[in-house]
């Protein structure tokens, strides 16, 4: 144990670390601080990746870990000039979403006042898991997903849907669920493999550009990434209906259990809408639970223009929505709806008493722990409900709208460049395109491929832009995600230029 005089200090430092007057003085700090950045950024005055090599990243972050006094006198003097330069070198390290020049992963420019809401519930700590220590939080997250289950077409009262750290953990959440529904017992017995028989195991059939995480879910509930069998897609990447009829058909001719077919709105790689009316209706001939993956597309149905790509998605058993991309929110908020209402505790069929309180049953409806694989949880749910009770419903049509048309501007631009050749017509804000400058006009598919990943690399190495990589076809490409609301066609005009200069430097050095 610590002497008197060693515990006396003890507290005094932690009563420094804890003074409200202190964060207080650091809270306007930062506030100013984030201010200029997002000015500096959005006026395309920094660059858009700060780029390093991970080694010298990780020793940068280990070097600021040493040299701090423990002294009193020396920490509270020297508590805010460090406190400036720390997340000053956060700022100065990190990658800048804000910028409108960012276009790449399914991650969004979010709106910054989320964040703040995001820091009530940091700050003090707002946990969920059951609901008095919770209790807003968890009014919060009920209230959004009685929004969010009402956008879909569900009738109030019939559905139900929870809040979790990702749209990857949603989807197992969704899957788990179904295989528990279709396969009885399967929490508390395991997962039967058609009596040792491979070939009647149970199985989940996907959307052909499904996310990974759908396999991964797949291995994680003891299905087995072997058992989840990709759907036909048409010429649009969309899942063919009447293929799907087929292989259903099939599969449950042969003995297997279809634990759930996964649809997508949209699907990652050109950012398709799957039909989803007609997969449903598939869907209910056989009797199979209907997942679909909206973690990127679900926003859509605040549109009015677009919600049209969702029509369907009533129907479905399951929806993984995520309000970190389209919403425009902070990650992670990810929902997990269910269109029947009773299907909220089969996920997890347990119980723990010494959290649980037996005295106040009725509590359980109220409880997220008996609904998600967290036990506690942040309350993940207040950037949203902020920016939604400060701005209205508006902003997240306005939001879609504006990305959506960018992405098919981009796709025109593209269209009418001799260079560039557009991989789809995009139905979102997802593009997939090449840059062919005229002397790879007749290079081989590899030698295309090759050159678009290491125009890519030089690009965002340079901090100009930042896009992604992906395939089409089986052949390297290059692929954007305007998700951020104050991307101008300017800066798209600017993307072409920049490859197209980045594009000749490359031809001219020894690569590709």
């Amino acid at each position: 144990m610590l002497d008197e005089l060693a515990l006396k200090m003890a507290q005094q430092r932690l009563q420094a670390v804890y003074d409200p007057q202190q964060f207080r003085a650091a809270a306007q700090q930062w506030g100013e601080l984030l201010a200029e950045h997002l000015e500096r950024v959005q006026q395309r005055e920094t660059r858009v990746l700060n780029w390093a090599e991970p080694v010298a990243n990780i020793a940068e972050a280990e070097r600021w870990l040493d040299g701090v006094s423990a002294e009193l006198s020396t920490l509270n003097s020297q508590l805010s000039t460090r406190f400036t330069d720390i997340v000053r070198q956060m700022l100065d390290r990190g990658h800048n979403l804000h910028h409108p020049r960012y276009i790449g992963h399914q991650v969004p420019a979010p709106v910054p006042i989320a964040g703040l809401f995001d820091a009530v519930g940091s700050v003090t700590n707002q946990v969920m898991a059951i609901y008095e220590m919770g209790p807003w939080a968890t009014a919060v997250e009920r209230a959004l997903v009685s929004r969010l289950g009402e956008q879909i077409g569900w009738q109030r009262d019939s559905f139900a849907g929870l809040v979790t750290h990702g749209g990857s953990l949603g989807n197992l959440t969704g899957l788990l669920t179904a295989r528990n529904v279709t396969l009885g017992s399967s929490w508390e017995e395991g997962v039967a493999t058609g009596s040792g028989d491979p070939r009647r195991a149970p199985v989940i059939v996907v959307q052909g550009d499904a996310h990974y995480s759908v396999a991964r879910a797949a291995g994680v509930i003891g299905l087995g990434t072997k058992q989840v069998l990709r759907a036909t897609l048409d010429k649009r990447r969309k899942l063919d209906p009447q293929k799907l009829d087929e292989q259903l058909t099939e599969l449950i001719s042969r003995g297997h259990r279809v634990v759930a077919v996964s649809a997508c709105a949209c699907a990652t790689p050109i950012g398709a809408f799957d039909p989803l009316r007609d997969v449903a209706a598939v869907c209910r001939k056989h009797g199979v639970w209907m997942h679909v993956d909206a973690a990127h597309g679900g926003a859509a149905l605040f549109s009015r223009r677009y919600r049209h790509l969702l029509d369907g998605v009533d129907q479905a058993d399951s929806v993984v929505w995520d309000a970190h991309k389209m919403m425009f929110m902070p990650a992670l908020c990810a929902f997990v709806l269910y269109r029947d209402k009773r299907h909220r505790f089969e996920t997890f069929r347990q119980e723990a008493p010494y959290l649980f309180d037996p005295s106040a049953p009725g509590m359980a409806e109220y409880d997220s722990g008996m609904l998600t694989l967290e036990c506690t949880k942040r309350a993940a749910a207040y950037g949203l409900w902020g920016t939604w009770s400060l701005f209205g419903q508006q902003v997240f049509e306005d939001l879609v709208d504006v990305t959506f048309d960018l992405g098919r501007g981009f796709y025109e631009k593209l269209l009418v460049a001799e260079d560039f050749v557009p991989l789809h017509e995009p139905e979102c804000n997802i593009v997939a395109f090449r840059h062919v400058p005229a002397a790879l006009k007749s290079a081989p598919p590899e030698m295309l491929g090759a050159f678009q990943r290491d125009l890519r690399r030089r690009l965002i190495e340079s901090g100009r832009f930042y896009i992604v990589q992906t395939n089409h076809g089986g052949v390297g490409a290059l692929r954007v995600t305007i998700i951020n609301p104050l991307t101008t066609t300017d800066d798209l005009d600017e993307l072409l230029v920049t490859l197209r200069e980045v594009g000749a430097e490359l031809l001219k050095s020894d690569r590709p």
